[in-house]
């Protein structure tokens, strides 16, 4: 009764309500609510969603695909149950989940509406026209093609040469072709008659080459010749072609691969769901849309009315069950229906007055925690977390009106002493995720990646809560704790700091480390803290020069111990001829290794030690060096074997008691020092440090041997140091390099192992092998260390190894060495490989080392039995040809022989070896040969170590036991011991208890820690777990779920709009348990959110449940503000440069109450690109400033370029999905430099790079460059200094600079258009423009400030006789300017081009709008031009030109980058503002002028030479970040840089505004800029007007162009008088908040 009685009256309200302001409906029915409507859509035409759903399934496993196509070959082709595009996708759906485990089905779902896989289906179409293309077909059918592309498409598109995947048209008709390499078959006779050939298929053809991405049916055999089957799933042909294929591979004629394509035209064909996606244009989703309340100081906003265009009304209604002011409209609609338009006029009218963008500071004072408290009592918290987020300049009102809990609050004060308030964290499964860079597509890989690793756990029968636990452990971070453990008798010390009498006066308190000291002082501790070990060659320039280093800092009183470890190069590749065989004794060949010079300074050196001391025998060492230099002609600097004696008999000679000749002569015949020579180079051997040449062990860890290296060592090292004596794990009797070497040390070092962090191991999960019915590793038999047989062993070798080469069989003996020198947490298995034709005894081998690790590998001798083994089969079968190689017979006799030798039954032999069936042994290899190639991508006769995954592959180098040992104990450390000890307290369920043996439980160590090591994710964590999370967090528990969220945000932040949507994405397809801590900024004083935002999702609802149309995910914003300037910024994922395509109206002013009778706004942006990203790196020097890099495909190598930064070697260029390949530019950079691929030398032999780019996150591509021998001393940047003839290089006679440049054009922003005019010219009677093109660089964002720069074009035309070239940043131009400026450069004969660059991520963000267009005026100069660009002057749009550019341009600016105006100071009426005549700026300036930046010229040439742009970014980075600093961006940061980037003062006269310059000076001025005036603050257009007299009659004509090109009717066909009229009052309002003051 009570609730009718409430509910009658809540209702009476309203209607009270709905009388009282009946009045105000009128206006409020002419002010209907307005929506903006906004899409991103691909370049590339729409992809089949069919074919899509395959490539995701693949990603889960590549067996999958082929199921999926088998299915789908099964399903009728007529529509059947399909009758529209959703009922296509749920059909789809259907057969790709049944394949999968359902929480991967759920993720399948959402992959497939984000169209995820579209740019793979994007770049076989690339693979698919380049096919066609090297086959040209005679066929009538095909000759309107264009290299195999289809005209018909492109002709609407503008074309691009970057979209290389453009898709083939069908060639002649036909849907389907197989590629041979040889030919192409587009039928299946053709290809039978082919299969049926005798001779083998296809091998006097080149291959195809194929991709990692590759489709390869699991049936064909690796060596078969390869036929790739182009065609879409659904066609008949496909069918067809694939049956044959399949049973071809099966027979082991074919390597049958699939690369998905459906060429145009060829829609039909396919059926009704296989089209489905085609025929729309891709529109994207995963992308945030802001419309940001703008700021309205200046009045600047366009007064030309709106060209009506063609605007989609949304279909979408609005959502009446939010609340607004406290009123749920649905429910009042449900109970007053007959009153539906007063209620929706009601509602309007709330809506209308909502918006708030300023609140009292007593009202904001709490609104982060009421905002929490909202959010956590609402019933669905994330979707109200979204809803206040997304809206709150319209709920910010309701919110700070609502009481406050003070528990709330306190828990949220009491949290924010242990994490800043207002900061973001965000954590998957207890890994950290970067909150800058996530977005969907990055989320969503990153979630798969876990949800994969619990379905393989799953299936290897691992308990629920098991695999929580292994899925949220973090690795413990690769650290360089790894040191190399070099204590022996071959280190000679050359100071001991402990007991050394020059050290006696320091102070010898280990706590002293711990005092803080000035930056780069050194701590005199009279302890050996830091132990400096060069491993050095003495007859090497390199090594005699680090004695020389040593030797200085030693004099100078370093506080570090120095000592050296003497080797010599010859000895040590001597025994690496020897294949590394350390186990024969090493020096019974002593006298076979004739004495080097390095061995005979060895000797004389330990024989001056023994004799004479230390210090004696350092000093021969550098009187070695000093003789060499002296003797050194300039170019050679080869040691001689007379200086070696010359500087003994000088050292010696002193205190010897025999002539030093006789000493020589004696030491030949010395056995002793001889012996000990060899020693110290086989211990550095050994060590594994002699291929670094000259290496510094720091404590054991390992740097290069510069001056440099050792600073940066010690500096490392230092607070390691620190940390242990703070803790009291150090105190003044530790011995600290006992302490370091015990706890981390190893006795091997191998770059190959240890690597460092840009190089990652490669590690391949052999758990989806197994669960993908391959059985070859639960086949193989294990080795282990004597009486360890029954241990769990988590760590296992499987060692692959080529029976037929020498080094297949020295790493098979290491790997039982290995086990000998006992290994108890290892465990070792071989996998062999031979060519087929391999013969009886290598079969028998294999069968016989199988046998035995199967049957006796708990037998006491069994390694030593195994170890004979391979020695007789190598000394008898692999070192000799065949025809001498002994019988087979004569082998299995020595297996018994062997046999009974070690106490070993030989029955297990004697009943298989001699009836061996040849065929059955050859299938076994044939097998395992396949399962190399397939699971590891190792080819026949390589040899390689797979370490639970991680695959070493050996072409390089020696390969010992010792390696094992690192391997394991590196593998352990960092990803098997948290793995183990889950494993092993696993209490297993459903399984057989007899097969819980320990080999089970080593097996699912195996598995898992591979698997684990496979996914790609952050090793830092955070413990989430101390912040309280009873009042102000939202738990959402879920125990089966195997994702865990843990977060903190907070909700009124840029990152919390972002997050909350990508929060509800997984909470709806995931279902993860979730914590989420809310952390708002505790005492606000402005509103934190000052915008509207969107975050675009893909539903099934963008699918058409009536037709096949795809609609594809926007953003819609129902009911904005209608009197509120907005502006719109889009928030795509770091890869992606949009641009708007469709757009009537001013994206950056939109003014809703303008749009007359159209309810929504509709924009259309366009992906244009995606950015390769890259850092680029030379060895042991600073990054390669100035590199020219280049990147093209296969038949187009060269289309777009760039340089490489110095700042982090940084460089960016754009793609699309392709296969893409990476070069150095012709010129400078490819004479100096090779791109280097791996640690080895041998390596520095590749000319280009393959990229794939395959999806939508875009790659970064670590780039190392090494220098050509000979050319190490060469610059790459010759400046004008350097060369005398710079003067003719720039004009291009001879210079590298311009001639080689006359590039394709374009940098990464490439040339969009560049029109040239030479021919319009003459044509439109406008040929008078002769001589050097000039170059005007301009930017411009909203329709005013595109008004504003054609007058600036024109007035720039009208006053200059030169050819003009127009350079524009496209970022923000609006699709209407960028359709007339073609037109105009042609009416009006310049030339124009359109350049970007993507912000890197490394540069601190600037997130207004404006101070984005400001940065880019002045941050990247350097490289947003092509490099054959070497001069550009900057013009504000707002700016009229009134004398010949010419002038300017030829100007000589000193020597100096950059040329700006001073600002006047005549106008004394602006003193006040001057800011840069006191304070801070007064002081900085130093007397120099501030410049005014409306106006410049940038000499790239001198730019580029003297990294200016690396230095302006530098002072950006740190000024930055501080809100105070850079307030007019690009102006403050050139003059703040001046005294480091210098500046050229221009003229007076070349910049005049009327706010600082006055009047007097006007009528010289020879540009005039429409500075702001912070004074009067008068609108731009109406200062225009008053101050420029030409101004009207220039927009009148630039105005009269552009209808004439729009076929419109101009708005006000006369000139406006020039005189002092304003827009009437009636002008609407906008920014430009602060262009230049």
């Amino acid at each position: 009764m009570e609730t009718r009685f409430r509910s009658r009256f809540f209702i009476l309200i309203v209607l009270v309500c709905l009388i009282f302001c009946g009045f105000t409906f009128v206006g409020a029915q002419n002010r209907r609510p307005k929506n903006v409507q906004v899409a991103v859509r691909a370049k590339w035409s729409g992809t089949p969603l069919l074919l899509e759903a395959g490539e995701l399934l693949s990603k889960e496993s590549k067996n999958l695909f082929w199921e999926f196509i088998e299915n789908w070959l099964h399903v009728a082709k007529t529509g059947g149950d399909s009758h529209s595009a959703k009922d296509c996708l749920k059909k789809i759906l259907k057969h790709g989940s049944s394949l999968i485990s359902e929480p991967l089905a759920a993720l399948f779902e959402f992959s497939l509406t984000l169209r995820s896989a579209s740019p793979r289906l994007v770049l076989y179409r690339q693979l698919a026209e380049e096919s066609l293309s090297s086959f040209p077909l005679s066929d009538d059918s095909y000759s309107n093609i264009v290299n195999g592309i289809d005209t018909s498409e492109t002709i609407d598109k503008k074309s691009d040469p970057l979209l290389v995947g453009v898709n083939p048209k069908s060639p002649g008709g036909k849907c389907c072709w197989v590629d041979t390499g040889g030919a192409l078959f587009f039928d299946v006779a053709e290809l039978q008659s082919w299969l049926q050939r005798p001779d083998g298929l296809g091998d006097s053809f080149q291959q195809p080459e194929l991709y990692d991405f590759d489709h390869i049916h699991f049936d064909s055999n690796i060596m078969s010749p390869v036929a790739i089957l182009y065609g879409a799933l659904g066609t008949d042909c496909f069918r067809e072609l694939h049956v044959a294929l399949v049973q071809a591979a099966k027979e082991g004629k074919v390597k049958y691969v699939v690369r998905p394509a459906l060429p145009s035209g060829c829609e039909a064909e396919v059926g009704l769901c296989g089209a489905v996606g085609t025929k729309d244009s891709l529109n994207l989703g995963g992308y945030g849309v802001e419309l940001a309340l703008k700021n309205m100081e200046y009045k600047a906003m366009d007064d030309s009315a709106i060209k009506k265009g063609v605007t989609l009304e949304d279909p979408r209604t609005e959502d009446l069950s939010q609340e607004v002011r406290g009123f749920i409209f649905s429910k009042i609609l449900e109970r007053k229906p007959e009153l539906t338009s007063e209620i929706m006029a009601f509602r309007d009218y709330l809506l209308s007055s909502t918006i708030s963008d300023t609140l009292d500071v007593w009202e904001l004072k709490d609104l982060g925690h009421q905002t929490a408290q909202r959010i956590v009592q609402a019933s669905d918290p994330l979707q109200s977390m979204q809803e206040i987020n997304q809206n709150f300049p319209s709920v910010v009102s309701s919110l700070s009106r609502m009481k406050l809990n003070d528990s709330v609050k306190d828990e949220i004060i009491a949290n924010q002493r242990m994490i800043p308030p207002g900061k973001s964290l965000l954590a998957l499964n207890g890994a950290l995720i970067n909150i800058e860079d996530i977005d969907l597509y990055l989320l969503i890989d990153l979630v798969h990646q876990e949800l994969s690793l619990a379905d393989q756990f799953s299936k290897l029968k691992i308990p629920h809560s098991t695999t929580r636990k292994l899925l949220s452990t973090v690795n413990p971070p690769e650290s360089d704790t790894f040191r190399v453990d070099f204590r022996s008798a071959h280190v000679h010390y050359l100071n001991n700091l402990e007991e050394d009498a020059m050290y006696r006066r320091w102070r010898n308190n280990i706590n002293d480390i711990l005092m803080p000291v000035f930056p780069g002082q050194l701590r005199y501790i009279r302890k050996n803290l830091f132990h400096a070990v060069y491993v050095l060659d003495p007859a090497t320039v390199c090594g005699l020069q680090s004695v020389d280093m040593i030797t200085s800092f030693y004099e100078n009183s370093f506080p570090m111990r120095f000592g050296v470890i003497l080797y010599s190069t010859q000895f040590i590749k001597k025994i690496e001829m020897r294949g590394g065989d350390l186990h024969s004794s090493a020096l019974e060949h002593a006298s076979e290794i004739e004495d080097d010079k390095s061995s005979l300074i060895i000797r004389l050196f330990l024989y001056i030690k023994e004799n004479q001391g230390t210090q004696t025998a350092f000093q021969f060492l550098s009187n070695v060096n000093r003789l060499r230099m002296e003797s050194a002609e300039s170019t050679d600097e080869v040691l001689e074997m007379h200086h070696i004696e010359g500087a003994f008999v000088e050292t010696v000679l002193p205190k010897a008691k025999s002539p030093p000749q006789e000493i020589l002569l004696k030491l030949e015949k010395e056995q002793k020092f001889k012996e000990l020579s060899q020693e110290s180079s086989l211990f550095v051997f050994k060590l594994g440090v002699a291929k670094l040449q000259c290496s510094l062990l720091m404590n054991g860890l390992v740097f290069d041997s510069s001056e440099e290296a050792l600073i940066n060592a010690m500096n490392d090292e230092l607070p390691r140091i620190q940390e242990q004596v703070y803790y009291g794990q150090i105190n003044s009797r530790t011995d600290i390099l006992d302490k370091f070497l015990s706890e981390n040390g190893v006795s091997r070092y191998n770059p190959q192992i240890i690597v460092d962090g840009k190089v990652k191991p490669r590690f391949v999960s052999l758990a989806s092998s197994v669960l993908g019915g391959e059985s070859v590793l639960n086949e193989i038999n294990y080795l282990h260390s004597p009486e360890t047989v029954d241990e769990v062993k988590p760590v296992t070798h499987l060692l692959a190894v080529d029976v037929t080469s020498r080094k297949g069989i020295k790493l098979l003996r290491e790997g039982i060495r290995y086990l000998i020198g006992r290994s108890k947490g290892a465990r070792v298995g071989a996998l062999f490989s031979a060519s087929l034709d391999t013969d009886l005894p290598s079969l028998l081998f294999m069968k016989t080392f199988e046998i035995t690790a199967a049957s006796y590998s708990h037998k006491k001798k069994v390694l030593e039995f195994l170890d004979q083994l391979c020695s007789f089969y190598e000394h008898n079968y692999v070192r000799r040809s065949p025809t001498a190689a002994e019988s087979t017979q004569a082998f299995i006799d020595k297996v018994y022989e062997l046999a009974e030798a070690n106490e070993m039954p030989s029955k297990a032999y004697k009943s298989s070896l001699p009836e061996a069936s040849v065929p059955k042994l050859r299938e076994h290899l044939n097998k395992m040969i396949q399962y190399l190639y397939r699971q590891f991508g190792i080819a026949s006769g390589v040899n390689a170590v797979i370490t639970n995954g991680r695959v070493t592959s050996l072409d390089a180098g020696i390969f010992l036991s010792h390696d094992l040992h690192l391997l394991e104990s590196v593998e352990f450390k960092h990803r098997t011991k948290h793995i183990a000890e889950i494993i092993e307290e696993v209490n297993w369920q459903g399984i057989d208890p007899d097969m819980l043996t320990s080999k089970y439980v080593s097996d699912i160590i195996m598995f898992v820690s591979s698997s684990m090591a496979t996914r790609d994710r952050s090793a830092e964590s955070a413990r989430f777990e101390v912040l309280n999370a009873q009042y102000s967090a939202v738990v959402l528990n879920n125990e089966n779920s195997s994702i865990h969220i843990d977060a903190v945000v907070d909700p009124l932040s840029p990152s919390g709009q972002k997050l909350s949507s990508l929060l509800r994405v997984l909470a709806k397809y995931v279902h993860p348990s979730m914590r989420l801590v809310l952390n708002p900024l505790s005492s606000l004083v402005d509103l934190p959110l000052k915008n509207y935002y969107r975050y675009v999702v893909p539903t099934m609802d963008d699918f058409s449940s009536t037709d096949y149309t795809v609609n594809g995910p926007k953003a819609f914003f129902a009911n904005m503000p209608l009197s509120k300037t907005l502006t719109m910024n889009l928030d795509v994922p770091e890869p992606w440069l949009v641009e708007p395509v469709v757009a009537v109206h001013d994206l950056d002013n939109i003014l809703l109450e303008n749009l007359g009778d159209t309810r929504t706004l509709q924009a259309v942006f366009e992906l244009e690109a995606l950015v390769l990203t890259g850092h680029c790196a030379e060895k042991d020097h600073e990054p390669p400033r100035g590199l020219q890099l280049i990147l093209g495909t296969k038949n187009t190598p060269h289309l777009v370029d760039t340089i490489v930064m110095a700042n982090l070697g940084y460089w960016q260029m754009k793609v699309s999905p392709g296969v893409w390949y990476l070069q150095l530019a012709p010129g400078r950079s490819s004479e100096l430099y090779l791109f280097r691929d791996g640690d080895d030398e041998s390596q520095e032999k590749s000319l280009s790079k393959r990229i794939t780019i395959n999806d939508l996150r875009g790659k970064v591509v670590h780039l190392e460059v090494v220098k050509k021998k000979g050319k190490e001393h060469e610059k790459l940047l010759l400046s004008a200094d350097d060369d005398n003839h710079s003067k003719e290089k720039r004009r291009g006679h001879n210079g590298w600079n311009s001639n080689l440049f006359k590039w394709a054009s374009g940098f990464i922003g490439g040339s969009e258009q560049s029109k040239k005019s030479d021919d319009s010219l003459v044509e439109h009677g406008k040929g008078g423009r002769r001589g050097k093109t000039i170059n005007i660089f301009s930017i411009a964002s909203g329709h005013l400030y595109e008004r504003f720069l054609k007058i600036m074009i024109l007035s720039v035309l009208k006053n200059t006789r030169r050819p003009v070239k127009f350079w524009f940043i496209k970022n923000y131009l609006s699709p209407h300017f960028k359709d007339v400026i073609p037109n105009m450069a042609q009416e009006y004969g310049f030339e124009y081009e359109l350049i970007t660059y993507k912000w890197p991520t490394w540069l601190h963000k600037q997130k207004e709008k404006q101070r984005i267009i400001w940065a880019y005026k002045i941050l990247f100069l350097d490289v947003i031009f092509p490099l054959s660009l070497e001069k550009v002057i900057f013009v504000d749009a707002d700016q009229i030109v009134r004398a010949d550019m010419g002038e300017l341009y030829d100007m000589d600016i000193k020597g100096r980058p950059l040329a700006y105006t001073p600002f006047c100071d005549n106008n004394k009426d602006m003193d006040g503002y001057r800011f840069w005549r006191q304070g801070f700026w007064k002081e900085h300036l130093r007397g120099k002028p501030y410049h005014i930046s409306a106006l410049y010229v940038v000499d790239l040439v001198k730019f580029r030479e003297t990294a200016a742009g690396d230095n302006l970014r530098v002072f950006y980075e740190t000024l930055s970040k501080d809100p105070n600093s850079l307030a007019n961006l690009d102006q403050d940061l050139p003059n703040y840089a001046q005294h480091t980037v210098p500046i050229f003062s221009l003229p007076q006269e070349w910049l005049w505004c009327e706010s600082w310059c006055g009047n007097a000076t006007k009528s010289r001025a020879k540009t005039i800029d429409l500075c702001n005036n912070p004074m009067t603050k008068e609108p731009k257009l109406q200062g225009a007007r008053r101050i420029v007299s030409e101004w009207t009659d220039l927009d009148f004509e630039a105005r009269k162009f552009t209808a004439k090109i729009s076929g419109d009717e101009l708005e006000n066909p006369d000139p406006v008088p020039s005189s002092e009229t304003s827009s009437n009052g009636s002008s609407p309002e906008d920014l430009e908040s602060k262009a230049e003051l």
